[in-house]
């Protein structure tokens, strides 16, 4: 019936399982102490635990979530900034801005004020033009917009001027707003032609152009009927807006309206700044930067009633009301005692460094040192007396001594040999030509090649050098050659320079003679740190402090110790950009080392030289200063100087800047005569650093006379035997990959002998490399208004 198969049944698995659990039936389980069900306790609370867990964070982010919404579409929020920008000169941006202002405030009547209230969409609008053919004007309102909104011309499509509807200005605007950090964007196209099927193609021709420069959230909107103007304030109305991280880290003020307090006789004044405060709190004890202009202290915050609110309600809560009709709500005055100050520099103290009094411990420390040299006895001749033998100095030098002794100290430059595992074969490749060194001493130059040499003027020899030069003028991969001076000691003019046994492993100490500009600035022990600090202290504040003006409300700033002049161009009518007053966290006053990441613009073509001035743009700040542009290497503590920045790969530049904490972006301007600043470079602020070594090398060369094997001997890189002398503890190498050491001079020109690891060719050139620590220049004027 079953079959010719019998049943098999699987093994019992015991083999797999531990003697205790084999025989956990057989314990009682009430003499165990263990309870029955405690492991599944432990599961289920364990779950439990973790479903707790999550749905904190989910409430945490719902709350955050509502409380952004709420900030930024609740009616005490600040109106929104749409800020329309023409990508070419055909795009007519005034009429769309009178159009948008209009449709949002529902009337015909004439308009006051480029900021509406819209009670039909329950929003409050700030509409602003960017001027076509100013770069940095544009550049200046992309930072405080909202929406960043292109208007694109629909006849801009059949113009013959070019195949493109966005022109060169538009394009290069394109470029600084996505390194200055795009907002939420939209395109209005305007201009169409009356049928819906001409209108539709061309809102798909202009979506499938402007697709790929602009992000994919953005939105493309008709902008010519009423209709569509409805449908975008729909949109606008109920989208969540996007802004730069470096943006919503600070509070600021757009100014709606500036003035000034002069006071008498000092040349400075209190500038009141007028506007809805945004992002963030703001304390009456923070130090402030307003644009273009500098930091300063608060002296008063007035909260005002809003003069645009979305529904008129009487307010209750006024406090006063002044003579030109503004009601006062609330009046924050700083407190001494917790106010920042406005420290900028560091005031150094110039008998720091000087000599003190000895203690008492010295005195006696020098006295047992006393004793102990009176105990070591020195052979004096026969019949010296202690008198005599007090002038006697010990002769421990031997002129005759091998090379060796070459490399102590005043005997010639200081070579640091530390850390040069990544060479290691260098030093055994020096020893393995040891054995030549008796044999080479014994070769002699003729006398009458050397007397030639002897004979030669300053300008023959200088045409031989110039000579050589333009035959090996194709070493571009070696920039950093420079020529000996004839007239003066090579160990004078490269006095400060050192050289290096490895650039990678070779110590350098950050504080060794630093200059005097270093004793103004300050530095941090733990940037990292501080900057956690810095952040969570603003967050205290958002918490809701006693002296802070709340986010959304409209203010009035006293900023105070203004100069007069610079103030004056600030309130000046023609002036298009509106003044931005920015928050500055802690210690963002003071002047340190700054290091940005940065690449010289596509557009900018003339050379940026090392220390040259230049503007640029850090978030809201905008100062002068002379960078030193550097390599950036990972895996080193030191870093090759650049003289140019070039183009195609990203540098470091160092600055000194006032303290900025990360991240922001770097927009670079360069002055041109007559004309608008130029984009010279883009990037974005790295570190603060001090300590940061940037070392400039520099290569000596010289040209091998005489040939044999390992050996050869050199000219043209010196032309003084004490200059041999002095640079005969540093290495040198040559550009078909050779590595020697100087042997001794020859001559009374600076010719000297060599040995190296391989033999050397005729044609090769010697090369030795140099460096000394480079810093940046400080400005002479950092802030321009």
């Amino acid at each position: 019936m079953g079959g010719g198969r019998a049943q098999v049944n699987k093994a019992h698995k015991s083999r797999f399982a531990s003697r205790a659990s084999r025989h956990a039936h057989k314990i009682d389980k009430v003499r165990s102490g263990k309870s029955e069900t405690s492991h599944r306790a432990a599961v289920k609370g364990a779950r439990a635990a973790r479903i707790q867990q999550s749905k904190a964070i989910r409430d945490k982010k719902r709350a955050a979530l509502l409380k952004e919404k709420r900030s930024s579409n609740g009616p005490s929020s600040a109106p929104r900034v749409i800020v329309l920008v023409g990508l070419s000169s055909l795009a007519n941006v005034g009429s769309l801005a009178k159009d948008l202002l209009a449709f949002a405030e529902g009337g015909d009547g004439k308009l006051k004020s480029s900021t509406v209230a819209s009670p039909t969409y329950k929003l409050r609008t700030t509409v602003l033009q960017a001027p076509y053919g100013d770069l940095t004007t544009c550049m200046e309102l992309a930072k405080v917009a909202d929406l960043l909104a292109f208007v694109l011309p629909a006849n801009s499509f059949y113009s013959s001027d070019s195949s493109s509807p966005i022109d060169d200005f538009g394009s290069q605007c394109l470029s600084v707003f996505r390194a200055v950090g795009l907002p939420s964007t939209a395109v209005f196209i305007r201009d169409l032609p009356a049928d819906n099927k001409s209108r539709q193609e061309l809102k798909k021709a202009a979506t499938s152009f402007l697709s790929a420069e602009l992000p994919e959230d953005c939105k493309f909107y008709l902008a010519d009927t009423k209709d569509d103007l409805h449908k975008f304030m729909w949109h606008f109305k109920e989208q969540h807006l996007s802004s730069p991280h470096w943006r919503s880290q600070r509070p600021y003020v757009m100014s709606e309206q500036v003035s000034i307090n002069p006071d008498e006789n000092t040349g400075l004044c209190t500038l009141l700044v007028s506007g809805y405060l945004r992002v963030h709190n703001l304390s009456v004890n923070q130090l402030v930067h307003v644009s273009g202009a500098g930091d300063f202290q608060l002296g008063q915050i007035d909260v005002l009633k809003d003069p645009c609110p979305l529904s008129e309600r009487k307010s209750s809560d006024v406090m006063e009301t002044e003579d030109n009709g503004i009601q006062i709500v609330n009046t924050f005055v700083p407190d001494p005692s917790s106010q920042e100050p406005l420290l900028v520099e560091n005031v150094p103290d110039p008998l720091a460094g000087e000599q003190t009094w000895p203690t008492e411990e010295d005195m006696e420390e020098a006295n047992i040192n006393n004793k102990q040299r009176k105990l070591v006895k020195r052979k004096l001749p026969q019949g010296t007396s202690e008198y005599q033998a007090a002038w006697i100095v010990d002769d421990t030098d031997d002129e005759d001594n091998d090379s060796d002794n070459d490399n102590q100290a005043g005997s010639g430059m200081v070579i640091d040999e530390q850390g040069h595992s990544d060479q290691g074969s260098d030093g055994s490749d020096i020893d393995a030509v040891s054995h030549f060194t008796e044999k080479f001493d014994g070769e002699t130059i003729g006398d009458s090649e050397m007397a030639d040499e002897e004979n030669l003027t300053k300008d023959q020899i200088e045409a031989e050098i110039k000579k050589i030069k333009e035959a090996n003028a194709d070493d571009e991969e070696f920039p950093d050659e420079v020529e000996t001076p004839l007239d003066v000691p090579a160990k004078k003019r490269f006095a400060k320079y050192r050289g290096l046994k490895s650039f990678r492993t070779s110590s350098w100490d950050p504080k060794e003679s630093l200059p005097s500009d270093y004793a103004r600035i300050f530095a941090f022990d733990n940037f990292t740190r501080t900057q956690k600090h810095v952040l969570a202290k603003m967050a205290e504040l958002d918490g809701g402090a006693k002296d802070c003006a709340q986010m959304g409300s409209y203010v009035r700033l006293y900023v105070k110790n203004v100069p007069t002049d610079i103030a004056s161009k600030l309130c000046h009518p023609s002036r298009r950009v509106p003044v931005v007053v920015s928050g500055l966290f802690q210690h963002e006053s003071k002047m340190s080392v700054l290091h940005f990441s940065i690449k010289k613009h596509d557009s900018y073509e003339a050379p940026i030289k090392s220390k040259e001035p230049l503007i640029f743009n850090v978030g809201f700040r905008q100062f002068t200063a002379r960078p030193l542009f550097s390599s950036d290497n990972i895996n080193c503590n030191k870093h090759k100087m650049e003289r140019f920045l070039h183009h195609g790969r990203f540098s470091v530049a160092s600055v000194y800047a006032p303290i900025s904490f990360p991240p922001l972006p770097l927009i670079v301007l360069k002055n041109r005569d007559g004309e608008q600043p130029a984009i010279a470079a883009i990037g974005s602020l790295k570190s603060v650093d001090p300590d940061r070594i940037i070392l400039k090398k520099i290569v000596l060369t010289g040209y091998p006379q005489r040939v044999s094997k390992l050996k050869a001997i050199m000219r043209y890189m010196f032309h003084n035997p004490d200059d041999v002398k002095w640079f005969k503890p540093v290495e040198l190498w040559t550009k078909h990959g050779r590595r020697g050491r100087i042997k001794e001079t020859v001559g009374t020109h600076g010719a000297m002998k060599c040995i190296f690891n391989s033999s050397i060719q005729q044609h090769d050139t010697v090369c030795m490399s140099l460096y000394k620590r480079a810093y940046p220049k400080w400005p002479e004027q950092l802030y321009h208004a």
